[in-house]
């Protein structure tokens, strides 16, 4: 029989909203076996079966939350030097909640708790609390604790993933509340496994000691793309890189910090962009690519040939709503222009992120929690320059190799 909760699902977006809508507070959201946020039911046996935590799921529906679209779409960036300099592109973000906290809302954003070590959803009532949601943070977050904190009589700016924002927005709409919200996703690649990312900390804290910051798109050196290539032993040269540099990875731990770049071999971004360790979520199930968004604006880095020679940075930023174009267009401290989608999503993804061959060994390491170095993790990333055959000859190899 057909159970009306969530407790046949495994291997969702993870979005949380079921746990923040259930009455009986019997949903709880925790990692799974691969690393990824999944409901759990605690006590089935109080579940009423209202159906309320399939209705705003995202994950249980084929069609996206937002029906009746308007597409308008802007490169921008902030006239605050600073904040743009700060930020990931061009600090539109930020702007966006600073202008709206100026207007009474509140924002529901995102932070990095390196206590925790994950990324998690906040509320921030104020610029200043504001601050810690600067940047993009490249692992999956966590909503419960954010979503819950949120007072539906309120206006609030929601920001997160777009599955985050698609089973959001069914969430407002079923308590008719959705003239409360604004609404803002991301052009998003997929989500990572909580297991490499604490892999990676685990390989950079007997360096570095307890991570204390970390900034996955760091600018203050590099730049934004395309900029002066500087290696780890921060000399600089004339080489020109291209906007893949823009994945530079800061992380500062209590004796020292660490810069290291996805074009240098960086661990983790090419575990993370190298499709290793991917959801099978994001992998088979995202229906949020390029123009296909629930939420009433999309931001992201504006790549492609317009800006190409622009080391500050610029955002692109895309209406899907009436309410989305008004507040875009009425931001004061923004460089706001006008250009067709295609020049604004210009490299950004179309379709889903594709497994790289070699994931289900990558995953199996993860998984079972098992320590290589820095080298042996490299022996296994090359092994995809051979056939797949001899790729799974090196279970054994890791096996043997590996310690717990």
């Amino acid at each position: 029989m057909d159970k009306s909760n969530i407790s046949n699902i495994h291997d969702c977006y993870g979005c949380g909203v079921c746990a923040t809508v259930c009455a009986k507070q019997i949903i709880s959201i925790e990692l799974n076996g691969d690393g990824f946020y999944e409901p759990r039911m605690t006590d089935e046996s109080k579940c009423t079966s209202c159906g309320l935590c399939l209705d705003v799921c995202a994950y249980s529906h084929d069609e996206l939350s937002l029906k009746d679209r308007c597409i308008k779409s802007y490169g921008a960036w902030s006239k605050d030097e600073a904040v743009r300099r700060k930020c990931s592109s061009g600090g539109v973000g930020f702007e966006l909640g600073r202008t709206l906290i100026g207007e009474g809302y509140k924002v529901c954003g995102v932070r990095y708790n390196a206590e925790a070590n994950r990324a998690e959803h906040y509320i921030a009532t104020t610029v200043e609390e504001l601050i810690p949601s600067i940047g993009s943070k490249y692992i999956q977050s966590y909503t419960v604790d954010g979503f819950k904190a949120i007072d539906r009589k309120q206006k609030y700016l929601v920001t997160g993933t777009p599955c985050q924002i698609d089973s959001f927005r069914r969430m407002i709409r079923k308590f008719k509340c959705e003239d409360n919200f604004v609404l803002l996703d991301f052009f998003c690649h997929s989500v990572p496994s909580m297991l490499a990312w604490r892999a990676y900390i685990k390989m950079l804290e007997p360096k570095i000691g307890k991570v204390t910051y970390a900034s996955w798109r760091n600018k203050f050196e590099y730049g934004w793309h395309d900029s002066w290539l500087m290696g780890m032993d921060g000399v600089k040269t004339s080489s020109p890189i291209n906007w893949h540099d823009s994945y530079n990875m800061l992380i500062r731990g209590k004796k020292t910090f660490i810069q290291s770049r996805w074009s240098k071999g960086d661990w983790f971004y090419r575990m993370f962009l190298g499709d290793y360790c991917s959801g099978k979520h994001c992998q088979e199930r995202c229906k949020y690519k390029y123009d296909k968004s629930s939420a009433d604006i999309r931001i992201g880095d504006l790549w492609g040939k317009t800006y190409q020679n622009n080391q500050k940075g610029v955002s692109g930023l895309v209406a899907f709503t009436e309410k989305g174009r008004e507040i875009i267009e009425s931001l004061l401290n923004v460089t706001l222009l006008e250009h067709p989608f295609e020049v604004v999503a210009e490299g950004q993804m179309k379709r889903n992120a594709k497994p790289a061959i070699i994931k289900p060994i990558i995953m199996f390491v993860l998984r079972n929690h098992m320590y290589l170095s820095q080298n042996g993790w490299n022996i296994l990333f090359n092994v995809l320059d051979y056939p797949i055959q001899i790729a799974i000859k090196f279970r054994s190899f890791i096996l043997k190799n590996s310690k717990k």
